[in-house]
């Protein structure tokens, strides 16, 4: 069902900007092309709807109703999962440096096997501050 919704959407989407592309431009935004004050062009012939106008209308109204009908679709199958059903359930002890930890064998574990067993090289340690 979702899928047939997905395909009627994007043949509306397709068609919805086929229409608003056929349309005529009137000559500039916010009704700048109609003359004198903003208000000639209203309700004339070219103010009425024609055909254009209410496909694009109707269009419009059938993107909306079936973006909705998606995102309820969508919201219906999905499955509420709470963070504690993902926790393991047994206790096992934490020992990020043995083989079994979840990033063995990741770069810092492959940095400190070049260094060797003495750890190799460590950073110098700051000088202790004067007691006052």
């Amino acid at each position: 069902m979702q899928n047939v919704l997905i395909v009627i959407h994007l043949i509306i989407v397709v068609a919805l900007v086929g229409v608003v592309l056929l349309q005529r431009s009137e000559g500039g935004g916010l009704g700048m092309g109609s003359g004198g004050g903003g208000a000639g062009g209203f309700m004339t012939g070219r103010g009425q709807a024609n055909a254009l106008t209410r496909a694009t209308a109707i269009l419009a109204g059938a993107f909306f109703l079936t973006s909705i009908v998606l995102a309820v679709i969508a919201n219906r199958s999905r499955v509420q999962r709470s963070i504690i059903d993902g926790a393991p359930t047994t206790s096992a002890p934490v020992n990020p440096a043995g083989p079994s930890a979840p990033n063995a064998g990741g770069v810092l574990d492959q940095l400190r096997q070049l260094q060797g067993p003495s750890g190799g090289s460590q950073p110098p340690t700051p000088p202790a501050a004067p007691q006052q």
